[in-house]
């Protein structure tokens, strides 16, 4: 599934300047109808047969000649049975004539069979009632999908699956969607399998979407997810393996195309996170091996996806959360616990742990404090799992248990928030949460390590003192990169000299996730500082860092590049709009286009690339905002104003949005909205003193001097060194001839900051008055 692109810019972040007031714009984000086509979708979708002398795939079932354990194996897997034609053997769903009704939407859904077909009559794509031939079934287990074919190629996901495990038809989530021309009803772009789904079902799968025309010409070469998946296209291998054993010559690794033998656990995952991980693909997964953001982006401990402390919040699989744990930092391997080819546990329950940890340690009434019966009951609390993995509900029936495999902390759930496993649903939750903590002290003790979830959650609510932390973080080399990455992203949002030092450094880490964040959490530098720092990563080993150099290069006259980098920062470039054309099915591709095109001064091109986004998804409103910056530029401001009012409108709590169209209002002499707007904004983000002080001068321009001077002071209570802020309210002091209102002002600021210039230069003026 495509990475969620979300834009939560703290109040530390500074809009942008237009005209002499401070339109701002959103950060860039990265971080989606007709009566159906019936067709051959094996003869539509299936890769042409390849040149033999050409490294190419084979299919399962010649591995199966020599690898038949392991073919037996994978065969009914949740693997083998990942897509599939819909058949009377694959499809579990009652089509005889089985109804059911929307509990949300109040539609009856009618499921038949009209010969071999398997059908549903449900809502279409214009609200109304019509007839779906299905054609493919989707996983199997605890639930069951079902794609229906439309035009353009496409597949789209049908909203209403089988509950493999209750025998039932059920809703599938999102619940809240509003009618059929949201991107999120099942025959938009939301619920779109060629872009949502197709990587991670079925093996060598070409997306095939064209920008232009907006159709696609998906492929795949196995339907289901086959050997060759993880191990690579296998023809050398085959050919290497047909011959007599004495004519085989000594070759590295078999010539298998993926080594998948005595891999370390930072090594395995790279095979396993193209698919189990929450991410932005960067192309096609060709099933190499190399370095994991060659291929894809993983997505950071965000919020909105991650608790602050890292647990799943999203649904986010098991990159993000396994990566955290100190069993990936100590090398344990997905396979440690799971068969890799049945996808099984070894073992069950504790037993599974212990092929680890010592039971006389661990697996003890002094350990988990749980007993085994309860009330003449079995009991499950002494499972390792019920503490160590508690998961969350996905698909509506999905449980999935988080891969950190942390220690419980509800002390952290009454600082910051957090779940903990004590307090779960069917746990202690009848409980409060200083029952379970002060259990947890006796149990355990007082003393609590610092955890980085505190630090995250302290920035996402952009406390002023965060920074320090946030740095100490991100430089802590015996942290996950994950988190020091995530610091590092945080870190942005707390500029000063110290934060571009530990961007410096980070540059400069082994590992490229720290790298490529680094670079895009670096701003403001000056060109020189810019080209100095970012200028080496242009030539960086790792796809995903060149091109975010590229992109950040981009801002830049092409004249300030070293003649030696040009080249390589073209190449850069076309690598990232590749990227970016590859996932051009939805809205945030299409608007990252459109920024690039606004950086370079394209801003047609821009603007035509926003309408596509908002074409996309009219819900993107990142889109919105910098199509309204690109209008404002133009002088449209008519225009600009309409989008941003919409923003506002549709999220009342983007504030950063609201300031923009206080400022906006503001440029075109529209004072008594731009006061108000401007201070919603200032309100809800009353770390940012820019809006407040911008609000103070709606006001004065209003004559509501009283209201202005107000908003004035609070703002140097924000900043009280900022020469600007003091001066405006000085001079609106001297203006009145209010000298001691002046006086008591310079005093003020002076006792907060003693070394404040211009507070001693007033008040020595004013000294020399009396």
């Amino acid at each position: 599934m495509s990475e969620n692109h979300q834009n939560s810019k703290t109040q530390k972040d500074s809009p942008r300047n237009v005209s002499n007031w401070e339109l701002g714009a959103l950060a860039a984000a990265a971080l989606i109808l007709i009566a159906p086509l019936i067709y051959a979708m094996r003869a539509d979708h299936q890769v042409a047969p390849p040149d033999e002398a050409e490294l190419h795939f084979i299919g399962s079932q010649k591995c199966s000649r020599c690898h038949q354990t392991a073919f037996d194996q994978w065969q009914g897997s949740h693997h083998d049975l990942a897509m599939a034609e819909a058949t009377e053997q694959s499809v579990l769903g009652d089509f005889d004539n089985a109804t059911f009704t929307d509990p949300y939407t109040g539609v009856t859904s009618r499921f038949f069979r009209r010969g071999d077909a398997f059908q549903v009559e449900t809502e279409g794509p214009n609200g109304a009632l019509g007839i779906f031939e299905i054609t493919h079934t989707f996983g199997v287990y605890p639930l069951q999908q079902y794609l229906v074919p439309f035009s353009g190629g496409r597949l789209q996901c049908l909203n209403i699956a089988w509950n493999a495990r209750e025998d039932n038809w059920y809703r599938l989530p999102p619940y809240e969607v509003e009618g059929p021309d949201d991107w999120l009803h099942w025959t938009n772009g939301g619920q779109n399998w060629n872009g949502m789904c197709a990587e991670c079902h079925s093996t060598r799968v070409v997306k095939g979407f064209d920008l232009d025309s907006g159709s696609y010409q998906t492929s795949w070469f196995e339907i289901n997810v086959g050997c060759e998946a993880c191990h690579g296209p296998g023809s050398k291998h085959a050919a290497w393996a047909d011959r007599p054993a004495m004519a085989r010559p000594a070759v590295e690794n078999y010539e298998l195309a993926v080594e998948t033998s005595h891999l370390d656990a930072k090594e395995q995952i790279t095979i396993c996170a193209p698919c189990h991980s929450r991410r932005f693909q960067l192309d096609n997964n060709d099933h190499a091996q190399k370095e994991l953001l060659d291929t894809l982006v993983p997505s950071l401990l965000e919020e909105g996806l991650y608790y602050p402390d890292g647990q799943i919040l999203e649904e986010v699989y098991v990159y993000g959360s396994f990566t955290q744990s100190k069993m990936f930092q100590h090398d344990v391997r997905c396979n440690d616990c799971h068969d890799m080819h049945s996808l099984k546990l070894h073992r069950q329950d504790n037993a599974l742990c212990l092929q680890c940890h010592r039971a006389e340690d661990y697996d003890t009434y002094e350990h988990h404090f749980h007993k085994r019966e309860y009330q003449g009951k079995p009991s499950d609390g002494h499972l390792c799992v019920k503490c160590h993995m508690p998961g969350q509900l996905y698909m509506g029936i999905d449980y999935r248990p988080d891969h950190s495999l942390r220690v419980p902390r509800p002390d952290l759930s009454l600082t910051i928030g957090t779940p903990n496993s004590c307090s779960a649903i069917g746990c202690h939750n009848d409980k409060s949460i200083e029952w379970v903590n002060d259990h947890n002290k006796k149990w355990y003790g007082e003393s609590r390590k610092t955890h980085y979830g505190e630090v995250f959650a302290a920035a996402r609510s952009g406390v002023s003192t965060a920074g320090d932390d946030l740095r100490a973080t991100a430089s802590d080399s015996l942290l996950p990169a994950i988190v020091r990455a995530t610091a590092l992203s945080l870190l942005r949002n707390y500029p000063d000299n110290k934060t571009t030092e530990t961007f410096t450094t980070a540059l400069q880490d082994d590992d490229a996730l720290i790298r490529y964040t680094a670079i895009r959490s670096l701003e403001n530098l000056d060109q020189e500082t810019k080209l100095q720092l970012i200028g080496p990563k242009l030539y960086d080993r790792v796809l995903a860092v060149r091109m975010e150099a590229a992109l950040a290069l981009s801002s830049l006259p092409i004249s300030a590049l070293r003649p030696d980098d040009l080249q390589q920062f073209k190449a850069g470039l076309a690598e990232y709009k590749a990227a970016m054309r590859y996932n051009a099915d939805f809205a945030p591709q299409r608007y990252n286009l459109g920024n690039l095109a606004a950086a370079i001064g394209e801003s047609e091109e821009a603007i035509n690339y926003y309408l596509q986004s908002i074409g996309i998804d009219d819900q993107f409103y990142p889109a919105k905002v910098n199509l309204a910056m690109q209008y404002n530029q133009l002088g449209k401001n008519e225009q600009s104003e309409t989008l941003l009012r919409q923003v506002v409108d549709d999220h009342p709590d983007l504030f950063e949005v609201a300031y923009s169209l206080g400022l906006l209002l503001a440029e075109q002499e529209n004072y008594s909205e731009a006061a108000t707007f401007l201070g919603k904004a200032a309100d809800g983000m009353p770390q940012y003193s820019r809006a407040r002080y911008n609000q103070a001068l709606a006001l004065l321009k209003l004559k509501r001097w009283q209201d202005g001077e107000l908003a004035l002071l609070k703002t140097l209570e924000v900043e009280p060194d900022n020469r600007e802020y003091f001066m405006t309210l000085a001079n609106l002091y001297l203006n009145f001839k209010q000298t001691e209102r002046a006086r008591r002002l310079a005093e003020q600021i002076l006792q907060k900051e003693p070394g404040q210039q211009d507070a001693q230069e007033l008040l020595r003026m004013l000294n020399q008055k009396k």
